[in-house]
C-alpha cells in the first residue's frame, strides 16, 4: 500500500538485488537487440508492455490515479532522467570499451549515497560507504580499463549516471505516497510517448524472435522494476546504492549464457569484491537493527 514504509531494510535489499539481476537480464537482451533495431523502437515496445501490465493492475486493484497525487511533477521528471540516462549511456557505448564504460556508469550508486544524504535526509553510517566503496573497487578491478577513455563519450556515460542517481532518489520520495503500479504505469507512458515521436524514421517490422526478444525485455522490465520499487519502500536508498552493484556479477553469468563469455581473473577478483560489499551491507544492516531494538527495549 501506499505510504507503508515500514523499516525493513534486509528484506528491501533482496527485492532490489532480484530486481537489479532481471535489469541485467534486460540488458543482455537489449544488446541482442540492438544489432538489429534501434533503441527507441525497443524501448517503445518495452514501455508498451509494461503499461499495459500495470495498468491492467492498477485498474483491477483500484489503484489511485498519478493525476491527483502531488508528486505527479516528480513523476514526469523521474521518465525524463531514465530517457536521458539510457539514450546518453548507447551513445556513449559506440565509442567506449565495455571496460570503460562498466567503470563510468557504476560511479552511479556513489551519488545515490551522497543525493539521499542531501535531498532525503538520510543517515549515511560507515558499514553503507564501507560498502558502496568496495563494491567500486571490485568494479574497477573487473572492469580493467586499460586506457584514458575519450573526453566527450566519458562525460556523457557519467552524465547518464548522474540521472539514474537522481531517477533513483525520486523513486524513494515519491514511494511516501503512490503505489508502485502507479509509479511504474506513469512512468513507462511518459517513457513510451517520448520514443513513440521517432518511430516514424525508425521503426523496422521486427521478424518473430524480434517480437519475442521486445516483448521478453518488457516482461523482465516489468518484474525488475517492481521489485526495485517495492525495494526502495522498505529500505533506505543509501543501503540499496551498493547493491546495485550486483547487477555487474549477473551480466557476467548471462554473457556466459547467452554468447559464451568467460570472464578473466581479474573478473573473478572483482566479482568476490562486489560480494563482499553486499555482505558488510547486510552485517551492517542486522548489526543496526539490533542496536535499534536494544535502545527501545
Amino acid at each position: 500500500m501506499a505510504g507503508s514504509l515500514e523499516a525493513r531494510p534486509l528484506f528491501g535489499i533482496g527485492l532490489a538485488a532480484m530486481g537489479y539481476s532481471c535489469f541485467a537480464l534486460q540488458d543482455a537482451l537489449v544488446k541482442w537487440l540492438v544489432e538489429s533495431y534501434e533503441v527507441p523502437q525497443i524501448l517503445f515496445v518495452r514501455s508498451a508492455v509494461i503499461v499495459l501490465i500495470t495498468g491492467l493492475l492498477a485498474y483491477r486493484y483500484r489503484h489511485p490515479s498519478i493525476l491527483k497525487s502531488k508528486y505527479r511533477g516528480t513523476v514526469v521528471i523521474r521518465a525524463a532522467l531514465m530517457l536521458t540516462a539510457w539514450m546518453l549511456f548507447y551513445s556513449s557505448a559506440r565509442y567506449l570499451g565495455l571496460a570503460e564504460l562498466t567503470t563510468l556508469y557504476f560511479s552511479a550508486p556513489i551519488m545515490v549515497m551522497v543525493l539521499s544524504i542531501f535531498v532525503l535526509k538520510e543517515k549515511v553510517g560507515a558499514g553503507r560507504w564501507i560498502a558502496c566503496a568496495v563494491g567500486f573497487v571490485g568494479v574497477v578491478i573487473a572492469a580493467n580499463p586499460a586506457n584514458s577513455p575519450n573526453w566527450l563519450p566519458a562525460t556523457l556515460c557519467i552524465i547518464a549516471g548522474f540521472c539514474w542517481a537522481w531517477s533513483t532518489i525520486l523513486i524513494r520520495l515519491v514511494s511516501r505516497s503512490e503505489t508502485t503500479l502507479t509509479q511504474m504505469y506513469a512512468t513507462s507512458a511518459l517513457f513510451g510517448i517520448a520514443c513513440a515521436l521517432s518511430l516514424p524514421w525508425l521503426w523496422k517490422n521486427p521478424d518473430a524472435q524480434g517480437w519475442l526478444l521486445m516483448i521478453g525485455v518488457g516482461l523482465v522490465s516489468t518484474i525488475g522494476q517492481y521489485l526495485l520499487y517495492e525495494g526502495f519502500r522498505y529500505a533506505p536508498a543509501s543501503s540499496l546504492a551498493p547493491v546495485e552493484y550486483t547487477g555487474l556479477i549477473w551480466a557476467f553469468i548471462y554473457g556466459y549464457v547467452i554468447w559464451t563469455e568467460v570472464p578473466a581473473i581479474n573478473v573473478f577478483i572483482g566479482a568476490i569484491l562486489i560480494v563482499a560489499a553486499s555482505l558488510v551491507l547486510v552485517s551492517w544492516e542486522r548489526r543496526s537493527m539490533k542496536i535499534a531494538k536494544e535502545r527501545i527495549g
